[in-house]
């Protein structure tokens, strides 16, 4: 649920009419394959207009799963394109995020309808309301302890559902924290974002939370993932892109485009760092730093939002406005330095701080009390 960067803002009629102007039976969309990629694929959403795809998934089924924000469906794409969906609570629970359970079904969240929800790739629908009134899930995700995580954006709390639908949330110490994404961490713990309050968070499977803030210039954290060297995430400074150890030590990296608005990040199957940037791009980060970027067709107006790596070798993104999700094709790494681990840096001068006063993402499309289109 990010901002909207300067490239991809316009204006909210011209959003809907963008959203809403996906023609059904509309063929895909490809770019060219470059020699440190393979071909950038898009994939209208030709079942149902103004889907409005959010989160991401792969699916155990060996299908990419998605969150229809926009039409209460939850989405399902083959790796040839073909697109299928599923009616959630209804047209307006607004799910947001999608990730694959233990039990090989799909679990997301229904911020509006305060519901978590798990269907199976068959299509069979099972909601769990969630105990807090309004608490807007969130992200989700898996935890090391067979259960699913999630994050309340407006009951400041992180929750646990276990696949029988039992839930436990714990309070996050940051008041009005606005916390949003959540991950899991190789330190057996899920980390999360906390995009009002300004931090990275932690919380151990038993519930215990540390939060490390972050500096004022970093502006507003978004999406999590694992990543070499810790928990890699994006925010909407000027640094967007950012790294923190389990020590809560901070690295920054700056994309090479000033329009540059990274959203949703994942771990490719190339082992490295993949970010959708709303500004019509999709990124890779390798653990020195070095970023590459990737146009896609259409460019900023379908807004690349959120991202995962696919069960066919690409990393796949949805489009919030285009309407679509796509697919870029991953080749496969070439060692360097004898095929060791390349070395990390850490740009100095940035100390943490906490930050002060309360926000709204831009361009009238998400706000911390919930979206606002």
């Amino acid at each position: 649920m990010p901002r909207v960067t300067p490239a991809a803002r316009r204006p909210a009629h011209s959003f809907l009419a963008a959203a809403l102007g996906a023609l059904t039976g509309a063929a895909a969309v490809a770019a060219p394959a470059r020699a440190d990629v393979g071909e950038v694929t898009v994939h209208p959403i030709t079942t149902t207009a103004g889907t409005f795809p959010a989160g991401i998934t792969a699916g155990p089924d060996g299908a990419l799963w998605f969150a229809g924000s926009g039409t209460g469906r939850i989405g399902r794409v083959s790796t040839a394109g073909e697109v299928t969906d599923f009616p959630a609570s209804g047209p307006d629970s607004l799910p947001l995020d999608i990730t694959a359970g233990p039990d090989r079904a799909l679990w997301f969240t229904e911020a509006r309808a305060n519901r978590i929800g798990r269907i199976t790739t068959a299509g069979r629908l099972t909601r769990f309301p969630v105990p807090t009134p309004d608490g807007f899930p969130a992200g989700i995700a898996p935890g090391p302890d067979g259960a699913l995580w999630f994050t309340e954006q407006n009951g400041n709390r992180i929750g646990r559902i276990t696949t029988a639908g039992r839930i436990t949330e714990y309070p996050v110490p940051t008041r009005d924290a606005s916390v949003r994404s959540i991950a899991a961490g190789a330190d057996g713990a899920l980390w999360f974002t906390e995009a009002a309050g300004g931090r990275i968070g932690r919380i151990g499977v038993t519930g215990r939370i540390t939060e490390f803030p972050l500096p004022r210039d970093a502006g507003f954290p978004d999406a999590i993932v694992a990543g070499p060297g810790g928990m890699w995430f994006t925010a909407s400074g000027r640094d967007p892109v950012g790294r923190i150890d389990p020590s809560g030590r901070l690295t920054w990296f700056r994309p090479p485009e000033p329009d540059s608005g990274p959203a949703g990040v994942t771990r490719g199957p190339d082992g490295r760092v993949w970010y959708a940037d709303q500004a019509g791009r999709i990124a890779r980060i390798d653990p020195a730093g070095t970023i590459t970027s990737f146009p896609v067709p259409g460019g900023a107006d379908g807004v690349p939002f959120r991202v995962t790596a696919g069960p066919d070798g690409g990393v796949w993104f949805t489009e919030l406005l285009g309407n679509a999700v796509g697919r870029v094709g991953v080749l496969p790494r070439r060692p360097r330095h004898g095929g060791g681990p390349v070395p990390l840096r850490t740009p100095g001068g940035r100390q943490p701080s906490s930050m002060g006063s309360a926000w709204m993402w831009s361009s009238a499309v998400w706000a911390p009390s919930g979206p606002s289109w």
